[in-house]
């Protein structure tokens, strides 16, 4: 029986294929981007940036002392929560605080209104719009 010798093959790395489907994918991406639509030259945003903010009806105000204030008179914990519990946001607060406000200062009066009766507490804040 004669013996024939193996010939040995060398795998290479399947590097071109790698290759050829991460160009196909940079390609799609680009062009998908190039697709999306976008602004209008001729719209320009609403700048909001020196806009005087006020609060929603109806919410609790923590000033950067530390007061609660509702309808721009200084009130309680217990007060505050009465109000609200009248009000169409039944046993959820909603607390619009200071930005100055130090963070230990807001969760001491989170928790006292929480003490208080609600339920819970919803923190309103300002929404941005990065440029």
């Amino acid at each position: 029986m004669p013996l024939t010798k193996s010939t040995r093959r060398t795998h290479s790395e399947p590097t071109i294929a790698l290759i050829n489907i991460v160009f196909l994918m940079l390609i799609f991406f680009m062009i998908a981007g190039a697709l999306a639509p976008t602004l209008d030259d001729d719209i320009s945003l609403i700048d909001t940036a020196e806009l005087e903010g006020r609060a929603p009806p109806d919410t609790t105000v923590l000033r950067a002392d530390g007061a609660l204030f509702l309808r721009g008179a200084e009130v309680t914990a217990e007060e505050a929560v009465d109000a609200s519990l009248d009000g169409p946001n039944g046993p959820d607060m909603r607390l619009v605080a200071d930005r100055e406000v130090p963070a230990k200062t807001l969760m001491l009066r989170v928790a006292e209104l929480r003490g208080a009766g609600a339920e819970t507490v919803w923190l309103v804040t300002e929404r941005g719009l990065d440029q």
